[in-house]
């Protein structure tokens, strides 16, 4: 798992050829960081088929606000340069991967 800023985003994430999981994630955020061991496993188990990033809100705050992120964690997924998928809050990997099963 990678972390994205607002210079490396459209590369990283708009220009990807797989599809994208992007957390918009904050340090101060408890659940954010309940969501690292999930993000990480599922960034090693599906890395064949998804890409998985992580997006400081407090730092990056033009990518935040492009795409209208107010809570964190948001996991939005990417498919195409284009979101597909939008989801707020944490949740155990096995609801997470079904909730993005319809965008990979």
């Amino acid at each position: 798992m990678i972390d994205v800023t607002d210079e490396d985003f459209t590369a990283e994430v708009i220009r990807s050829e797989l599809p994208v999981l992007v957390e918009f994630t904050a340090d101060w955020c408890p659940p954010c960081r309940q969501m690292g061991p999930v993000l990480h496993a599922l960034a090693t188990e599906e890395a064949d088929r998804l890409k998985v990033v992580q997006l400081n809100v407090d730092l990056n705050p033009e990518t935040t606000n492009a795409n209208k992120v107010l809570s964190m964690p948001t996991f939005m997924v990417f498919r195409d340069g284009e979101p597909v998928r939008s989801m707020v809050g944490a949740r155990p990997k096995r609801r997470l991967l079904e909730e993005i099963e319809d965008a990979l």
